[in-house]
């Protein structure tokens, strides 16, 4: 029996012994529950969270669930790591997170769409008919690495592929010469 379907259904008005006969559960165990203190768990769980809103407070709400989890540790605190994230979750504390996604390309408001060339038919009857290409980024310590991949539609397989520190107009060439020189496609 979850205890948020009494209270939900307290606040519609719902009568008391028709929520106890649908949830089969005796009218004077509801009501014992209704007057119980709260128990040792959820006693618990308050002083934590109040200890983990004033650390977040504390770091100019910064911190997220595995630095309130190191300064409870340093303060004596032994604390599940998943129980400060839930109750934090449950208060509404969240940290700050410094990454941002990175952009890679930046569209040209003024260029025309390239055209759909195979119209979203991504189907070929045979080897080199129909060639795909994609460009991706590979993250390293380095810094980004650009892929450009050249797919047969037919095999799914790579034709041709190059990779570079930079994402100009010859990485893509360099992808699609690739191709060339190995399948060697008729026209």
């Amino acid at each position: 029996m979850s205890d948020y379907r009494f209270i939900e259904a307290e606040k519609d008005n719902h009568p008391v012994a028709t929520m106890c006969r649908v949830l089969d559960v005796a009218k004077a165990g509801f009501y014992a529950w209704l007057h119980r203190p709260p128990s040792e768990r959820a006693r618990r769980d308050a002083e934590l969270t109040g200890k983990i809103t004033g650390i977040h407070a504390d770091s100019r709400g910064t911190y997220g669930s595995p630095r309130v989890h190191a300064e409870l540790a340093e303060q004596g605190e032994h604390v599940g790591k998943k129980r400060i994230a839930r109750l934090m979750r449950l208060a509404g504390v969240v940290g700050v997170h410094r990454r941002t996604g990175t952009r890679t390309t930046r569209q040209d408001k003024a260029a025309p769409p390239a055209p759909d060339l195979l119209n979203r038919d991504f189907t070929a009857n045979g080897p080199n008919e129909r060639w795909i290409a994609d460009i991706t980024y590979v993250p390293t310590w380095a810094g980004f690495l650009y892929l450009a991949v050249v797919l047969d539609v037919f095999s799914r397989k790579v034709v041709g592929w190059a990779m570079a520190a930079h994402m100009r107009t010859e990485l893509v060439v360099d992808a699609l010469e690739m191709a060339v020189r190995h399948r060697r496609p008729k026209g």
